[in-house]
C-alpha cells in the first residue's frame, strides 16, 4: 500500500484532530459534567439537558431566535433573488458597482457597523426618528427590537445571499432560455419553470447557512441591546453566551449541542422541502 498520499494529507489530520475532533468529544463529554472551569468535573448525566429542557429561558431565547429567522430568511431569500435576477439578465449601468455595493457591508467589521445602528436609531438623537418625526424606541421597545436587529443583520449579510444566488443563476445554460423564448414562453414563465428550479439547490444552500448564522446570531444583540429590553433579543447565541460568562461550561456545552441538533434538524426539513422532486 502507497503511503505517499497519507503523508501528503497527514498535516491537515493532525490539525483537524487538534482543533476540531479532540474539542468537539471534549465539548460533548463535558456536556454530561458540572464544571466552573477549575478543580475537579463532577459527573451529572443528562442533568445539563434536563435543565435546559425545563427552563423557561431557554425556551424563550430560542423563540427569540426563530422570531428572527422568519424575519431574516424569507425576506432575504426574495429580496436575494430579486437583486440577483437584475444583475444577471438586467441591463443596469453601473453594474460592477453594484456588485461591490452589496458585498461591502457583508465584509465590514460587525461591531463597527452595531455601533452605527446604535447612533441611527437612538430613541432621542438618531437619524431614524429625526426623519419621521417620530418618538420611537427602536432599540429600547419590546415592539420594534427584534425587527431593528433584524434589518441590521439583513444589511451585514444580503449581500452574501446575493453573489451566491448570483452565482447559481449564472451556473444555468443560456440555450435553456433561449429555447424557452423560441418556444412562446413568457418572461415569468420562464422564471418559474427554468430559474426557480434550476437554483433551487443554491436557495437551499443559502437558506442552511442562514438558519446556522441567525441561531448562531450573538454580535449583534450583545453590541445593540445585550439582549433587552427584557430578554426579548437573548437570541439563542446570546443565552449560551451567559453560561460561559458564568463559568457554567457544562450546562453551556450542553446548550450548544441542542443547538446543533435543532439547527441539524431545520436543515434538514429546508433541504427536503426545497430539493426537487426527482431527486
Amino acid at each position: 500500500m502507497r503511503k505517499a498520499p497519507y503523508l501528503f494529507i497527514a498535516p491537515f489530520l493532525i490539525v483537524f484532530a487538534a482543533f476540531g475532533a479532540y474539542p468537539l468529544a471534549y465539548a460533548f463529554q463535558l456536556s454530561f459534567t458540572r464544571w466552573h472551569g477549575a478543580g475537579q468535573a463532577r459527573w451529572v448525566g443528562l442533568d445539563n439537558y434536563l435543565f435546559l429542557l425545563t427552563n423557561p429561558e431557554f425556551w424563550e431565547s430560542l423563540a427569540n431566535s426563530a422570531v428572527m429567522w422568519l424575519l431574516v430568511v424569507p425576506v432575504q431569500i426574495v429580496a436575494g433573488l430579486a437583486a440577483a435576477v437584475l444583475l444577471a439578465n438586467a441591463r443596469l449601468k453601473l453594474k460592477s458597482f453594484f456588485r461591490v455595493a452589496f458585498i461591502a457591508p457583508f465584509v465590514t467589521p460587525l461591531v463597527a457597523m452595531a455601533q452605527v445602528w446604535i447612533v441611527i436609531f437612538d430613541q432621542d438623537y438618531g437619524l431614524v426618528n429625526y426623519v419621521l418625526n417620530a418618538d420611537i424606541g427602536w432599540l429600547t421597545s419590546t415592539t420594534w427590537s427584534k425587527p431593528t436587529l433584524a434589518l441590521l443583520f439583513l444589511w451585514k449579510t444580503t449581500g452574501f445571499a446575493i453573489i451566491i444566488l448570483l452565482a447559481g443563476l449564472q451556473a444555468v445554460p443560456a440555450q435553456v432560455y433561449e429555447a424557452a423564448a423560441l418556444d412562446g414562453a413568457s418572461r415569468s414563465r420562464q422564471f418559474w419553470s427554468i430559474t426557480m428550479p434550476l437554483v433551487r439547490r443554491s436557495i437551499a444552500f443559502l437558506v442552511v447557512i442562514q438558519t446556522l448564522a441567525v441561531f448562531q446570531m450573538f454580535a449583534e444583540p450583545f453590541v445593540v441591546t445585550e439582549g433587552g429590553p427584557y430578554g426579548s433579543t437573548t437570541t439563542a447565541g446570546l443565552y449560551l453566551y451567559d453560561h460561559i460568562l458564568a463559568s457554567d461550561l457544562g450546562t453551556g456545552a450542553a446548550n450548544s449541542f441542542l443547538l446543533v441538533l435543532l439547527v441539524f434538524v431545520l436543515s434538514v426539513v429546508s433541504v427536503r422541502l426545497l430539493r426537487a422532486k426527482d431527486e
